[in-house]
């Protein structure tokens, strides 16, 4: 695991690397608090953890984060640093991941540290069992792109471009499946983390920016569900 250290005081990085050694699974490289530098960094070796002075005068932050979300998916957990109790506020509005106030002690550190791991702790991988007769097939959910219903079947797309279909109804896989998993229209349930758009005029929800799936008016809450779920989640909202 990598952390990446953006910040000009010795003395806080020093801090900041003597909690890191007890930490032996995590590696920690700092650079200076340059914009260009400090983005061609993450995009290069797409840290998990990132601590970032958010006093400095050579970051703009709003158009440093616009460029970042434009050239990769996941967003580091990004740690803030401020001799200011006043920039927490600024930490919340770029939805960082955590803030902690200068002078740093090795406690907030090591506690904002144990906080991404729990929060990014790996968990068992989920499967669903197809069976039929004496067929056994396992799906990793994950790879579940959207499920559609066929009379009193149902078809499974998943990620690699199969279709595997499945002889029982979608009302019984909306009932079974993980809450990742929602019903947008009687004939469709769609993997929430796999949706890349909602048009609301359209009605249409778009999954890994290529299939167009429909949802109804009788589902709207679920829709409005994955949207406010979705933009929580988003580094960063424009309008």
């Amino acid at each position: 695991m990598h952390c990446l250290i953006i910040e000009n005081d010795k003395n806080t990085v020093k801090t900041i690397k003597t909690v890191g050694n007890d930490f032996s699974e995590i590696s920690f490289d700092e650079i200076k608090e340059d914009q260009e530098i400090a983005l061609n960094v993450i995009l290069k070796s797409k840290p998990e953890i990132v601590f970032i002075n958010l006093d400095s005068a050579n970051i703009n932050f709003l158009e440093f984060l616009f460029d970042m979300i434009q050239c990769i998916e996941d967003k580091p957990y990004f740690i803030t640093l401020s001799a200011s109790k006043e920039k927490a506020f600024d930490s919340y509005k770029y939805d960082f991941s955590d803030f902690l106030l200068k002078p740093l002690s090795e406690l907030s550190i090591r506690k904002s540290i144990l906080k991404y791991q729990k929060k990014h702790s790996q968990k068992p991988v989920e499967t669903i069992c197809l069976k039929s007769y004496k067929d056994y097939q396992y799906l990793n959910v994950d790879d579940i792109l959207y499920l559609r219903a066929d009379n009193n079947t149902t078809d499974f797309y998943m990620a690699d471009g199969r279709i595997i279909g499945a002889y029982k109804t979608l009302k019984v896989f909306e009932n079974s499946l993980p809450q990742t998993f929602l019903r947008i229209h009687k004939s469709y349930i769609v993997n929430v983390n796999r949706i890349s758009r909602i048009h609301y005029g359209k009605s249409i929800c778009l999954i890994n920016n290529e299939y167009k799936i429909p949802f109804t008016k009788t589902f709207i809450k679920n829709i409005d569900i994955i949207n406010a779920n979705l933009s929580k989640d988003a580094l960063i909202t424009l309008n």
